[in-house]
């Protein structure tokens, strides 16, 4: 091999590096973007938890957190093959499984909210009687 090639497979492999690493932090982004879809959901139930019919800030609030473990399974499954179909070879990369794990544990904490949600119940404020 020439050193012209020896320059030329470096670069590849820094070029495949630093894919890996954008690929880490696009899957950060694309979990940011899931905690504020949930986030929202929380948020339009906290504000809107008394309009009528009584489900429907519910059914609102669900459909977010719904959106936001959908982003959160599209993120862990576009960082998982990119993690498997390109090699590393200057730095650390996270592994699947731990990409699978973080993303398990976010999508049952979701589920949960979820749950709560629906159980807890709604107080409306008292209506002061008319003279």
């Amino acid at each position: 091999m020439s050193e012209s090639d020896d320059l030329a497979r470096q670069r590849t492999e820094y070029a495949e590096d630093r894919t890996v690493l954008a690929n880490e932090r696009t899957y950060a982004g694309w979990m940011r973007t899931a905690f504020a879809a949930i986030g929202v959901g929380l948020g339009f139930r906290a504000l809107f938890g008394h309009m009528q019919p009584l489900w429907l800030p519910r059914a609102i609030a669900t459909l977010f957190m719904l959106i936001g473990i959908a982003l959160f399974v599209a993120a862990e499954r576009r960082a998982a093959w990119i993690v498997t179909h390109l090699r590393v070879h200057h730095v650390e990369t996270v592994r699947v499984r731990n990409l699978r794990i973080v993303t398990a544990a976010m999508v049952l904490a979701t589920i949960v909210l979820i749950v709560a949600l629906w159980a807890s119940r709604v107080s409306l404020p008292e209506t002061q009687a008319k003279p």
